[in-house]
């Protein structure tokens, strides 16, 4: 068994099975702040989503079909599949008042609410409007979303780096390393020391002898 596997398993192990899963991942303090030692919580029901079924990822523009935002679209910028939550950009938010001290009088501050996957429904690119989705394969074999009502394929979002750069958008500058310079090879390995490489760099001839040294 590989190690990576091991590793899977004991981090999956780790985890109680009445464990409550929330925004916040579970090795982090908030996560842990949540569900102490020893705590129950009342149990969550959450319809399963298999893997192969999940149709809504990050970076998909989505529409939301029910509470205050209703009819307003908007980004998915996280996704929680243990809930069955998205996080929608500047959508569905509350406001939270903080920082209240004796001589400071604090401030609101907003974030995003997580929205149930069956409050939010896919946007066709061609018509801008909500729809149901099926994944269905090509002629060549790959596995797409398909739009329900139109027949078109809704493509995956493209991954974006936490940094904001899409690798398959990346574009190589003036300065930026080509690939074949990376992976050319330079360094020779060799067992002398940096002293002995630079004389003989410099076709320096070195006469004198290191005095005998002894341990005792």
């Amino acid at each position: 068994m590989r190690l990576t596997s091991l590793l899977s398993m004991a981090a999956k192990a780790a985890i109680p099975h009445d464990y409550r899963f929330g925004m916040n991942r579970p090795w982090t303090v908030a996560a842990r702040r949540l569900n102490p030692p020893g705590k129950k919580r009342r149990k969550v029901f959450v319809e399963p989503v298999a893997n192969e079924d999940w149709s809504v990822f990050r970076g998909d523009v989505v529409e939301i079909l029910s509470g205050k935002d209703k009819g307003k679209q908007g980004k998915v910028t996280q996704v929680f599949r243990h809930r069955n939550w998205v996080i929608i950009e500047g959508l569905n938010t509350h406001y939270r008042y903080v920082g209240r001290s004796g001589d400071y009088r604090g401030t609101y501050i907003s974030s995003e609410a997580p929205l149930l996957l069956k409050d939010i429904s896919l946007i066709d690119p061609t018509d801008r409007k909500p729809t149901e989705t099926q994944w269905r394969f090509t002629e060549e074999g790959e596995r797409v979303r398909v739009s329900a009502r139109t027949g078109r394929i809704i493509p995956k979002p493209l991954f974006q780096r936490k940094d904001g750069i899409i690798p398959q958008q990346w574009k190589d500058g003036p300065k930026d390393t080509s690939p074949e310079d990376t992976l050319q090879k330079t360094f020779t390995p060799s067992l002398k020391t940096l002293e002995e490489e630079v004389l003989e760099k410099m076709n320096i001839q070195e006469d004198r002898r290191a005095r005998r040294s002894y341990w005792y």
